[in-house]
């Protein structure tokens, strides 16, 4: 297993190198549950000691719902007595922070004591994944695709109107985007492509994949550094799945792939005639069979379900297809070593651990189960009404991960209480809520 915190001579040489580089202040980083960055700053001769005995972080932060509300009965607040836990970095993780003078930035995983790691911490959920992909003999390469909206900061409307997808006079339309880009290099994400999404005002920046927790790790950095980034700016960005109804969502197309430990590709057959070895299929129709469950995890908001309609470029339900733009799994069936599956139907502020960890849980169960993958459709997936549809509801899509007691076994019972739990309070809060639709539309006629 990898959780095991830094040993005292790891701790030592990395402290020294950071000093022989100038660095001054260093970001203790937690990934929450729901992929924002909780931090605290530690100047850089407090490091050390720090990072040797663990540095105290309130234990139930890993249970604030998205307003930072106490969730009674996630098993983190008032059962252990509103206790501290300890962040302990993993010091590969570290990497620069460009934006501010003379600062780093490492992910940290939580634990209760020394030699009892959080079980609930969605990077130790996904640890615990890849260390079973592992023993089952392979390596993950993984990345993240993400869209988001760059807004006013006051209005938090749109900089520019129509529908401009990769226009060049749209693409660096805003200035600042291309000193947005110069700091995500300089923040170790090796930026492939930079563009204009459909949308106005909606944005496209991707990178290269990663093998294992550093892929995961490098889209929780290129998320929160890109609110931040754009803080510093002057503007907002936000990945929320669909904060304007008549303009398209944003998303997270999360890619993956499978490698046997000699470097070679685990899912491409050159003798098959689409290129895809039985891993490939058996792993996809693992996706497919477990779709309703992987649904919280990679849509974690009442509002991540409004993005999900037909021709939207938008999966809508549980499909699969060679480069079928509409499926929930689009195939890349390259015949090379690029071959790998790209799942389509994540929300862009879906945690980039748990939208990781509920497609390789899905995958894994495929593999485990030896999964016959099922038929592809002719034409789009989107139009075959044969093919089942996604939950229609985060209500509908909890209650999906409930009844699958596979899916549970693998994300584990404790990460599973801890996310139900505080979901379920978030959405008593929604219910609650009087929308401002409901008092036009009702008040006055009746």
């Amino acid at each position: 297993m990898s959780h095991i915190p830094p040993s005292s001579e790891a701790v030592s040489a990395w402290v020294k190198t950071l000093q022989e580089q100038g660095v001054k202040y260093v970001r203790f980083e937690l990934p929450d549950l729901h992929g924002v960055s909780r931090l605290k700053v530690i100047p850089i001769n407090k490091v050390e000691g720090y990072a040797r005995k663990g540095l105290n972080f309130y234990g139930g932060t890993l249970a604030l719902d998205t307003a930072s509300s106490v969730v009674s009965g996630s098993g983190y607040h008032e059962e252990r007595k509103y206790c501290d836990m300890t962040l302990f970095p993993d010091i590969e993780s570290c990497t620069p922070v460009p934006w501010m003078d003379s600062t780093v930035k490492v992910v940290c995983d939580a634990y209760w004591s020394a030699t009892e790691p959080i079980q609930g911490a969605p990077r130790y959920v996904l640890q615990s994944l890849l260390d079973l992909a592992q023993q089952m003999g392979f390596e993950v390469m993984m990345g993240h695709e993400f869209e988001f909206y760059l807004l006013d900061a006051e209005t938090h409307q749109p900089l520019f109107d129509g529908l401009h997808i990769f226009n060049h006079i749209r693409n660096q339309y805003v200035p600042e985007v291309t000193q947005m880009l110069d700091y995500l290099q300089a923040a170790g994400i090796d930026v492939i492509t930079h563009n204009c999404e459909y949308a106005p005002s909606q944005f496209e920046i991707n990178f290269g994949p990663g093998m294992g927790i550093k892929g995961a790790d490098k889209a929780f950095t290129f998320k929160n550094a890109v609110k931040e980034i754009a803080h510093h700016l002057g503007y907002q960005a936000s990945f929320m799945s669909k904060p304007f109804a008549g303009m398209a969502g944003c998303c997270c197309h999360f890619h993956i792939s499978l490698w046997h430990p000699d470097g070679t590709n685990a899912f491409l057959d050159p003798s098959d005639v689409d290129g895809l070895s039985a891993v490939a299929k058996s792993f996809t129709q693992g996706i497919l069979t477990h779709a309703p469950a992987m649904l919280p995890l990679i849509g974690p908001t009442p509002n991540c379900y409004r993005r999900l309609k037909p021709h939207t470029f938008a999966p809508s339900n549980i499909s699969w297809g060679i480069e079928d733009r509409t499926a929930m799994v689009r195939m890349k069936a390259t015949k090379d070593d690029q071959t790998h599956l790209e799942m389509r139907a994540a929300s862009g502020l879906s945690n980039p651990y748990l939208s990781a960890a509920a497609t390789l849980a899905a995958g894994l169960l495929g593999l485990k189960d030896n999964l016959v993958l099922q038929p592809m459709v002719d034409g789009p997936s989107e139009d075959d009404p044969s093919l089942k549809p996604f939950p229609k509801t985060l209500d509908a899509a909890l209650d999906a991960l409930a009844a699958d007691g596979a899916m549970q076994a693998l994300l584990g019972e404790e990460f599973c209480q801890l996310f139900s739990t505080v979901k379920a309070f978030e959405l008593a809060r929604f219910h609650d809520h009087i929308t401002n639709w409901e008092v036009a539309e009702y008040l006055e006629i009746y």
